[in-house]
C-alpha cells in the first residue's frame, strides 16, 4: 500500500491523476473477483477477502512499477536512488501531523460508535449502513483535497500564488455544487440509498435517521478539505493537524456524546454532530488562511 501511494503521489506531482485512477479500477477489479473465488467459491471466509485485498494492492504496484517504467520522468529514477537521505526528515516533518490527526480523528469515530451502540442494535446497525453511504460520500471531499495539494504545491513552487488561490476557489465551488446534489439524496432519500445495503426496515429507517443530521456534510467538507489541499500544498500541514484535532475533540466527540445521552437519543442530532464540527473548521482555516496571506505581502 505505501508503494503505491508513493508511485501515484508521483504521478500526481506530475499532474497526471489518470493513471492512479486507473491503477485503483484495477486493484477493485481484482479485489471483487478475489473475493468471488476465495469467499464465494473456496469458503475462505475473512481469510478469503483479506488475501483478495492483498493480491488486488500487489497487483497495482506492479503494474504502477512497470508503468512508471515506461513512462518520460522529468528526473531519472533508479533502484539506487530508493534510500534514505536528508529528505527523510522534511517528509517526516510534513507527513507525521497528517497522519497523528488521521490516527486519533479515527480514535473518536470509534468512540462515536461506541456511543451509538448504546442505543440498541437497529440504530448500530443503522450507523453501520450510514456510514458505508458516507465512505462514498467523502470520496469527492477526499479527491478534491488530494488533488488540491499537488496543484497548488506546483504552483508555489512556479511562484504563481494568485492560481493557488484560485484553485482553492475553484474546488471548494465545485465540491460544494457536486455536494448540494449529494445532500439532497441523503437528506430525503436516505431510505433509498441505505436499502441499497439492507433489506431490515428498522435498520433503514435508523440509517436514513442518521443520514438527515449528516447530510450538510457533503457540502461542508469539500469547503473544508479545500483549505486541507491548499495549505498542505503549501507545507502548512501541522495547521491542518491542530485544526483537525480542535473540532475531533473539542466539538464532534463532545457533541455526539451529549446528543446519545439524551432520552429517545436521536441519529440525526448525532449525524449533525459532523457538520457541526466541520463548519466550526472552515472558520478556524479561515482565521489561518487570512494570517497566511498578510504573511504573504
Amino acid at each position: 500500500m505505501i508503494a503505491y501511494n508513493v508511485i501515484s503521489s508521483i504521478f500526481r506531482g506530475l499532474g497526471n491523476s489518470r493513471l492512479p485512477l486507473i491503477f485503483v479500477a484495477i486493484a477493485c477489479v481484482v479485489n471483487i473477483v478475489g473475493d468471488l473465488v476465495l469467499v464465494a467459491g473456496f469458503r475462505m471466509n475473512v481469510a478469503g477477502a483479506a488475501i483478495a485485498t492483498i493480491g488486488a494492492q500487489a497487483v497495482s504496484v506492479v503494474m504502477s512499477l512497470v508503468i512508471i517504467r515506461r513512462q518520460e520522468l522529468p528526473f531519472r529514477m533508479t533502484v539506487k536512488d530508493i534510500q534514505f537521505n536528508g529528505e527523510i526528515r522534511r517528509f517526516v516533518s510534513l507527513g507525521a501531523p497528517l497522519a497523528l490527526q488521521e490516527l486519533l480523528t479515527n480514535i473518536t469515530f470509534l468512540a462515536l460508535c461506541a456511543f451509538i451502540n448504546r442505543l440498541g442494535l437497529d440504530a448500530s446497525s443503522g450507523y453501520g449502513v450510514g456510514q458505508k453511504i458516507q465512505s462514498f460520500v467523502m470520496l469527492i471531499p477526499s479527491s478534491i483535497m488530494q488533488s488540491m495539494a499537488s496543484f497548488v504545491a506546483q504552483n508555489v513552487g512556479a511562484g504563481k500564488e494568485d492560481r493557488a488561490r484560485q484553485a482553492m476557489k475553484c474546488g471548494m465551488a465545485i465540491g460544494a455544487g457536486i455536494g448540494v446534489f449529494i445532500c439532497y439524496m441523503t437528506f430525503f432519500h436516505g431510505d433509498l440509498l441505505a436499502g441499497i445495503f439492507t433489506t431490515d426496515e428498522a435498520v433503514i429507517l435508523r440509517a436514513a435517521e442518521y443520514l438527515k443530521g449528516f447530510a450538510p456534510e457533503a457540502v461542508v467538507t469539500s469547503i473544508l478539505f479545500s483549505f486541507y489541499g491548499y495549505f498542505n500544498g503549501h507545507s502548512r500541514s501541522m495547521l491542518v493537524m491542530v485544526q483537525g484535532l480542535i473540532q475531533s475533540f473539542l466539538i464532534r466527540l463532545p457533541m455526539s456524546w451529549f446528543m446519545s445521552i439524551q432520552p429517545n437519543a436521536s441519529l440525526t442530532w448525532i449525524g449533525l454532530a459532523a457538520p457541526t464540527a466541520t463548519v466550526c473548521g472552515i472558520l478556524i482555516c479561515l482565521v489561518f488562511y487570512m494570517r497566511m496571506q498578510r504573511q504573504m505581502t
